[in-house]
């Protein structure tokens, strides 16, 4: 069914079938305009994983499993804090 088939059907029923709010139950009350510009806007948003910020890259890298397990211990976050263990480490040992 076209999204076109679905306009014509939806024009087609009578009046007598529109929905009026009784105004008792809150959780029926119809969408306002704003509330539904607002919920298209968020369907609209892209899904998935953020972008990230261009200045990374993936690489294969072999580490010792206690070494990564040590980081994942630490909980979310840990190739950040992998990538700032490094980065300090190159601050300690300059290059040649």
């Amino acid at each position: 069914m076209t999204p076109e088939d679905v306009k014509q059907a939806v024009r087609e029923l009578p009046a007598s079938t529109d929905y009026v709010w009784d105004g008792q139950d809150e959780d029926d009350r119809p969408a306002t305009a704003e509330e539904l510009q607002a919920a298209l806007a968020a369907a609209r948003r892209r899904r998935g994983r953020p972008a990230g910020s261009g200045t990374k890259e993936q690489v294969a890298l072999r580490v010792d499993r206690d070494v990564l397990a040590a980081f994942r211990a630490g909980g979310p976050g840990w190739q950040t804090r992998m990538n700032d263990a490094l980065r300090d480490w190159l601050r300690t040992h300059p290059q040649k």
